[in-house]
């Protein structure tokens, strides 16, 4: 079972649900409202968690209402992970505090195709801006540290910075897009990056996927772009990029679909190596495999309604992966 640290967002998400959205001063009638726990850190832990690692989450919550249902939503029991008494665990959410400050927000239009727009206010993340004591040792323990870029970028580059230092792998999610580039620092971490097509382009200027992850490669050792419905590009210096495509599914709602795709890949049976093989992720699977296997968690998520709320368990994943 593959041990893994999120340093990230924990948001509360505001979704409502439109026939189509509004158009710059368009009012339009919603026929759903929901608040369902999200951010791209938490999404990404609980989707590990339910994929079948252990996770524990580095981050910052409010003092309110909105902080205080995303923390309890982590520490529900996920998928097979239990004590050493056998008792169902969740998330660890012992690095998770609780600052004097409103707790993120994600204000999120869903359309009837499934697509989104999102608008994030970051809130008490806003806050995670460096490392605090504990936060090191607990990534140094860890297999494998998922970072994005919902929290201050100095937190990022000094979590992968401690990552490098104890040779734990990092796995970068470059979302939301980054409006200038990313430091040579944090690319130089022994990273896999996993940009969807829009962040690579952000990132590298090009709009073709293929030579989006080549430029990319200039900076980190291993590149996946996510292409949504259309599955995913892998690429790694001295091979050949590679393809993989994803099930064709309704999507009902695609929210959290990116981090639950980073989850499962992230996920881990056996401990990973402290130097992981290129072309290994995951559970040291084959990339195609890893891929497919993450595709097919991400396929389940997009046909049901939320972000953390969609993210399939392992059974499911398995299912879905051998059909």
């Amino acid at each position: 079972m593959t041990d893994i640290v999120v340093l990230g967002s924990t948001n509360m998400d505001l979704v409502a649900y439109v026939e189509k959205p509004p158009q710059r001063g368009e009012t339009v009638t919603g026929r759903e409202f929901r608040t369902i726990p999200g951010g791209k850190g938490a999404n990404q832990a609980i989707a590990a968690a339910h994929a079948g690692a252990t996770v524990s989450m580095i981050g910052a919550v409010g003092n309110d209402a909105f902080g205080a249902r995303p923390r309890s939503t982590l520490e529900l029991p996920h998928s097979r992970l239990r004590s050493s008494g056998g008792t169902p665990i969740g998330v660890n959410t012992d690095r998770l505090r609780t600052v004097e400050s409103p707790s993120g927000t994600a204000h999120i239009v869903v359309d009837d195709e499934g697509g989104n727009a999102i608008v994030v206010v970051p809130g008490a993340n806003g806050t995670v801006d460096h490392l605090v004591p504990g936060d090191e040792v607990l990534i140094s323990s860890a297999d494998a540290l998922l970072l994005q870029l919902e929290v201050p970028l100095a937190a990022v580059v000094a979590g992968a910075r401690a990552a490098r230092a104890h040779g734990v792998r990092t796995i970068l999610t470059p979302a939301p897009a980054p409006a200038q580039p990313l430091p040579p620092e944090l690319l130089a971490a022994p990273a896999l990056l996993v940009p969807n097509e829009h962040e690579a382009t952000a990132l590298t200027g090009r709009t073709d996927p293929r030579e989006a992850a080549t430029a990319l490669l200039d900076g980190v050792p291993e590149v996946v772009v996510a292409l949504g419905s259309a599955g995913s590009l892998y690429a790694a210096r001295g091979t050949e990029p590679l393809t993989v495509p994803a099930p064709h599914v309704a999507a009902v709602d695609s929210t959290g679909a990116g981090d639950t795709f980073v989850g499962a890949l992230a996920d881990g049976g056996p401990p990973a190596r402290a130097k992981p093989r290129v072309g290994d992720l995951g559970e040291e699977r084959p990339v195609r495999e890893a891929l497919a296997w993450a595709a097919a968690a991400a396929a389940l998520s997009v046909q049901r309604p939320g972000a953390s709320a969609s993210m399939p368990y392992r059974s499911e994943i398995d299912k879905q992966y051998a059909s």
